[in-house]
């Protein structure tokens, strides 16, 4: 599947390209997005760039997942990646993102994954799609909140990083709590 580019009103979610590997290094070389997110190691490398937009393009190849970068409209500037990784027999699929520390608390994250949402719904006709974050990052959860997901519960030592299990908090919606919602 040839994967599109998705426009909201502030961002344009679009395939990555090769020459966006400085900008991705450069918002991934804070340690708190490296904290709260579970594949972004610290101190974040050209070669961890590299082999990350490799892993995306196999995903998209095998359609198991669609990686968008988020770019602001009003000046081109890459601020963060939202994917979605479709499990298509079970309707259903998986979200995860990042947005550099500068943009934070503006709603870019909560934008970007209303319409990733979207195209989930509309275009590969899920009924369900979820997305967890570490207890320790309750603002990805008023992301999730906000594009219209709600707490299913905990997954307690879900993961282990850092030299420590990590509990999650997870969300999901359905197709039908989104038609209700547009």
């Amino acid at each position: 599947m040839v994967q599109p580019t998705l426009e909201t009103q502030r961002l344009i979610l679009r395939p990555f390209r090769q020459e966006d590997i400085p900008a991705i290094v450069e918002q991934l070389q804070d340690p708190a997005i490296a904290r709260m997110t579970l594949y972004v190691p610290f101190p974040y490398t050209e070669e961890d760039a590299r082999t990350w937009l490799a892993a995306q393009e196999q995903s998209r190849q095998k359609g198991t997942g669609y990686t968008f970068a988020i770019v602001r409209r009003e000046d081109g500037a890459l601020i963060g990646a939202i994917d979605i990784r479709p499990n298509t027999r079970h309707k259903k699929a998986g979200v995860g993102y990042w947005i550099g520390k500068p943009y934070w608390n503006q709603g870019y994250a909560t934008e970007a994954l209303r319409a990733i949402i979207r195209y989930g719904f509309e275009t590969l006709g899920l009924k369900r799609i979820q997305a967890d974050h570490f207890v320790e990052n309750p603002a990805s959860g008023r992301v999730m909140e906000k594009a219209g997901m709600k707490r299913e519960g905990l997954l307690r030592a879900y993961t282990y990083k850092d030299g420590r299990f990590r509990d999650h908090v997870m969300y999901a919606i359905l197709r039908e709590d989104w038609e209700a919602m547009t």
